[in-house]
């Protein structure tokens, strides 16, 4: 998942790293590949917790969304990719039956590269689902 990050520079030369769309997650770093390293840690511990709370991601939003914030006045936007995939639990085995048309068009899309496979397909459906 790509989240929006405000970057911000302090009078100090130090750089301020937000992600609005995990509330309390910031990093700060001397330079801004400090400050990009440290916030993709302080996001995947975030998401740590959240799984042990056995609670979702949150849904990364636009930045069209924040750039009115008057908190992120003057910020510099970036997005971070994180994998969340760590922070769902171990898999389980689970049988689906479907409709052959759409297993078709699953093996079509896995096929392009699109999916990785069916069973990522579906996980990352139910996910989109489950988030809105």
């Amino acid at each position: 998942m790509k989240y929006p990050v405000a970057i911000q520079k302090d009078k100090d030369s130090c750089y301020g790293v937000t992600v609005p769309d995990i509330p309390g997650c910031f990093s700060a770093g001397e330079s801004l590949d400090e400050a990009m390293n440290n916030v993709q840690e302080a996001i995947s511990s975030h998401l740590e917790i959240l799984a042990e709370d056995q609670e979702l991601a949150p849904k990364p939003s636009l930045v069209d969304s924040h750039i009115d914030n008057k908190d992120y006045a003057g910020a510099t936007w970036a997005y971070v990719d994180i994998d969340v995939s760590p922070f769902l639990g171990k898999t389980e085995k689970a049988t689906v039956t479907l409709p052959k048309l759409i297993i078709r068009q699953i093996d079509a899309l896995v096929a392009a590269g699109k999916a990785k496979n069916r069973s990522a397909f579906l996980a990352d459906s139910a996910l989109k689902s489950l988030r809105q």
